[in-house]
């Protein structure tokens, strides 16, 4: 049972609601997927933000999202659980159309102090107030972002917390018995007491202010001269830690010394990544994002099987076998690119950069620059963080760079930060960049293979998430083909929205429609000679793509048709339109903005006037 005045209840029942929290993510997650293991690790941390803030007023921003569960429930949303990354559903991030108590939308790592400090610069600009703080993990502080955001808010003199937990990294490393000794003293309860009240008191006067400047200064030299003072301290935080953060009323006790604090506060906390169910406890990294499981073992629902991921990794594994100059580059995400099994076989040309997405393209155009062959497999909503330096580094010089963009195109429960629908606008715009869009396990082996044999320059090799369709063919790596005959309509995609261009096409042939059907093997450079040519054939074009509308194919064959003066073809688009798309499984949402089959189909028979 949920307290609806949280921060009136006893430590026992804050224990006890711990407690509570974590039988209800288990047993919700265990049916509907999702973060689980980074949740459970923070419902101390999550509880005691809850006992001492109020956060329809206060302002909590988390990093990343993944351990936003145990807030969810605490705000309301506990009774909603089911429907967890579910259609319609609740989010599995933070989401402020959601409920008010979600400061910020997170789904990407490392802003979560910038965007808390921007929100403490505007609570001075309007005169209001309110306490800000900033959840993140230990893993986001790989970003550079985190640490220029750390700089800043440690030298604003604003109020602001940041909660840093540390569920495996050793971010500050105390030195020696004194170290550990000193550490201990400061966060004693009457020691806290007393610097509160010693900060009231010298603040009540402008002597009294210059005491505490005085025997700060002091207190900092003595401090220096036998310890090393942590990085945060010397960026200007009051610094408080490491402490156990599964010890919820120490954490809210520190929590309110940290609110009174009128200036930078960093809590450093140290966690057990799924704590409390073991084998999440145990396997951490399976249990960080995972799909329905039995509660009693942790053993998966559904066997999952080959995967454009997984086949990805075993073809660079091939190409490693057969060439001592291929390495494996990836942001975090060994297990999510398919490149475990590289990082196995080839530990000393596999490098993960951790949360550094920017910096692994950089690390990439280095490589490439001293004859090596990098293969970078970073998701595409993730890659979006690169982009300066695919420009700057790699594709100025013409670097051979070959991307492995995964999780291209709708990516499913995860949502509008983790949809893969930028990335076919974006990389077309890079001059040199040949973009290649396999639509089958084969082509993606066939296509991955003469990116890194063939190409020069820059190259990138897009991808969805999960399984292969019904087309399993290899039509070619280059280019485009017709891989469907017809005479009335001419249909066109890429990658594996040719299912849903097949699918369309049997629709139609229902209809008395005969439906030609081209794929585009790559789209940068774009074949439209092909597409043209059939175009003119049949007098009706219908592009589909999963890709929001600016920027997309379709756009680009609209405009050669009218720099080249083709006319006489009636020319439809299909495609995300000018919008973020919700969570949902991938054919719901396809369904749900009208690029699936039955969509294309209705929409080419409108082309037809016979809609």
């Amino acid at each position: 049972m949920i307290p609806e005045q949280i921060h009136e209840i006893t430590d026992l029942q804050a224990r006890m609601l711990c407690d509570q929290l974590r039988e209800r993510i288990v047993d919700s997650v265990s049916k509907t997927g999702g973060h689980l293991a980074s949740s459970l690790g923070v419902v101390e941390a999550t509880v005691a933000v809850h006992r001492v803030f109020d956060l329809e007023t206060d302002r909590l921003v988390f990093d990343v999202g993944h351990q936003c569960y145990a807030h969810k429930i605490l705000t309301q949303r506990g009774g909603r659980m089911d429907t967890l990354r579910k259609l319609g559903g609740l989010s599995g991030f933070p989401k402020p159309r959601e409920h008010r108590a979600d400061a910020f939308i997170a789904g990407h790592a490392s802003n979560a102090v910038s965007v808390a400090l921007g929100m403490a610069r505007a609570r001075t600009v309007n005169r209001e107030n309110y306490c800000v703080l900033a959840m993140l993990g230990d893993g986001a502080m790989t970003g550079g972002l985190a640490y220029e955001g750390l700089s800043d808010a440690g030298q604003s003199g604003e109020q602001l917390v940041v909660i840093l937990n540390d569920n495996g990294m050793s971010i500050t490393k105390n030195v020696g018995g004194v170290a550990r000794h000193l550490a201990q003293q400061r966060l004693k309860p009457q020691y806290l007491q007393f610097k509160k009240v010693y900060r009231k008191v010298t603040g009540a006067t402008a002597a009294g202010r210059g005491l505490y400047r005085f025997t700060h200064r002091a207190k900092q030299a003595v401090k220096n001269a036998v310890l090393h003072c942590s990085m945060f301290e010397d960026m200007g935080f009051t610094y408080l830690g490491p402490v156990d953060g599964h010890d919820v009323n120490y954490l809210t006790r520190l929590l309110r010394y940290a609110k009174e604090l009128n200036c930078p506060v960093l809590l450093h906390i140290k966690t057990v990544k799924g704590k409390g169910y073991p084998p999440a406890e145990q396997e951490p990294d399976r249990f960080h994002g995972i799909g329905p499981f039995r509660i009693e073992d942790g053993k998966p629902l559904h066997e999952g099987g080959e995967t454009f991921s997984s086949v990805f990794g075993d073809t660079l594994c091939q190409l490693a076998g057969e060439r001592e100059d291929v390495a494996a580059v990836t942001a975090a995400m060994p297990g999510g690119t398919g490149l475990d099994r590289f990082a196995r076989e080839y530990p000393d040309r596999f490098f993960d950069v951790g949360i550094a997405e920017g910096h692994a393209i950089a690390m990439a155009a280095g490589m490439a620059k001293q004859r090596a062959v990098p293969v970078a497999a970073i998701y595409s909503t993730f890659l979006q963080r690169a982009f300066d330096m695919l420009i700057h580094d790699v594709a100025i010089q013409g670097l051979h760079v070959v991307l492995g963009v995964d999780r291209a195109g709708l990516s499913g429960e995860d949502g509008e930060t983790h949809h893969g629908v930028f990335d076919a606008a974006y990389l077309s715009t890079v001059p040199g960049m040949k973009i290649y869009c396999p639509a089958s396990f084969e082509e993606l082996r066939a296509m991955l293979r003469y990116a890194v044999e063939k190409c020069r320059g820059p190259a990138a090799v897009r991808y969805p998430k999960g399984g292969e369709g019904t087309f399993r063919a290899l039509c070619g790596i280059e280019g485009a083909c017709v891989i469907r005959p017809g005479t009335d309509v001419t249909l066109a995609a890429y990658g594996t929205m040719i299912n849903e261009t097949l699918a369309a096409a049997e629709l139609l042939a229902e209809r008395g429609v005969s439906a030609q059907v081209v794929k585009w093997n790559s789209i940068a450079p774009l074949d439209v000679d092909t597409v043209a040519a059939c175009a003119q054939k049949t007098g009706r074009l219908v592009v589909a793509e999963e890709c929001v509308d600016a920027g997309c194919v379709g756009r680009r064959v609209a405009a050669e048709f009218a720099l080249r003066g083709i006319s006489g073809v009636k020319l439809a688009l299909v495609n995300l339109g000018d919008r973020f798309v919700q969570h949902g499984t991938v054919a719901e949402l396809r369904q749900l903005c009208g690029i699936d089959g039955a969509s294309i189909a209705r929409r080419t028979l409108e082309v037809m006037g016979r809609g």
